[in-house]
């Protein structure tokens, strides 16, 4: 008996194979004729977060502008399985799209999109991770490589550390304390080197961990996450910027190849616009989830000049080598050439 999710999957194939075989077998361009049913998905999000609402608009773009011969289908947070299957599932094609936090597992060089400390303020991470930014350029080739066509980031903000009944700002106090981290190198790593214990964990699983003392708290997420998800859990809130909480949008090049030049226009285009518009929000939302927070009990704390210092000299100097091991000498080199420099 398959399950909803089987029968899903087994759906999307045909979806795929009937579409391929409508296209005809010269390398000449077809007309902008066929008509295509893709499945969107995220990672985390309900359909009235930031992200679920972006999503909307590349669905409705998509749609208006082919005339309604491409049709998306979102599915939301937990609608069709863990970060790391439904990654699975956008390299095989199951899924056509997707905006999720790259998983390391098919190629470790994308672990340059969570090199703790890069950028250290937002006119930093914004010329990094915009359009033509140097960041940018280093992670769409890396995205090919493994099958997957890259429109580029939805940056939400900087991600910090959201714990219960205690806090630190510093490495001697964080130490004993465990938080849960993202399950991709170098996020563990970075707690590691902050003081912190890190416990990898998937996002469906934070809330049961954290109310359970599993974990002290939640790590590497922007403020919204912590605040909507767990703000009757947690208590503190401390924006140690350790990274640029940066989604990716994504598309299956297999599925991405099959359009014509006119319906790749369409999609990108959409997704250009959905992108363009959180540059310009994302950093006004942040600040209205930091102020929800505030106003809900949790407590958000800023560490000290003295305190950031310390934690960027010690993270960089644990972690950047570890990550010159996996990404190699000369992509360290050009992040080493671009990083932000401490005040």
């Amino acid at each position: 008996m398959l399950t909803i999710k089987q029968k899903l999957l087994k759906s999307t194939q045909l979806i795929a194979i009937s579409t391929v075989l409508g296209v005809t077998g010269t390398l000449d361009a077809v007309a902008s004729d066929e008509s295509y049913k893709f499945n969107l998905a995220l990672e985390s999000g309900d359909r009235d977060s930031a992200s679920g609402k972006s999503m909307m608009m590349w669905k409705e773009l998509i749609e208006k502008n082919s005339d309604g011969r491409m049709k998306v289908n979102i599915f939301y947070q937990g609608e069709l399985g863990g970060q790391q299957e439904l990654f699975d599932q956008l390299v095989k094609g199951n899924i056509q799209m997707m905006l999720t936090w790259p998983q390391t597992s098919y190629d470790e060089r994308l672990a340059v999109n969570y090199i703790p400390y890069l950028t250290l303020g937002w006119d930093d991470a914004l010329k990094a991770y915009g359009e033509d930014g140097w960041l940018k350029n280093i992670l769409g080739p890396v995205y090919s490589d493994i099958g997957l066509h890259y429109f580029g980031p939805y940056p939400e903000g900087f991600g910090g550390i959201a714990t219960k009944g205690k806090y630190a700002t510093s490495f001697e106090a964080a130490e004993g304390m465990k938080v849960r981290s993202q399950p991709v190198f170098p996020l563990p790593q970075t707690m590691k080197a902050m003081g912190f214990q890190a416990v990898p964990i998937d996002w469906a699983e934070v809330y049961t961990a954290i109310q359970t003392g599993v974990v002290d708290g939640d790590s590497s997420n922007v403020i919204y996450w912590d605040y909507q998800y767990f703000r009757d859990q947690l208590d503190y809130f401390v924006h140690s910027k350790h990274n640029f909480s940066s989604y990716a949008l994504l598309m299956n090049n297999e599925t991405w190849e099959e359009l014509d030049a006119e319906d790749k226009q369409i999609v990108s285009d959409a997704a250009q616009a959905v992108i363009d518009k959180q540059f310009i929000d994302a950093k006004a939302e942040d600040e209205k989830w930091i102020k929800a927070a505030q106003d809900s009990g949790m407590e958000y704390i800023v560490p000290t000049t003295e305190e950031m210092a310390g934690w960027v000299k010690r993270v960089r100097a644990d972690v950047w080598p570890m990550a010159e091991e996996t990404l190699g000498k000369e992509l360290m080199d050009k992040i080493r050439e671009n990083a932000s420099v401490p005040q």
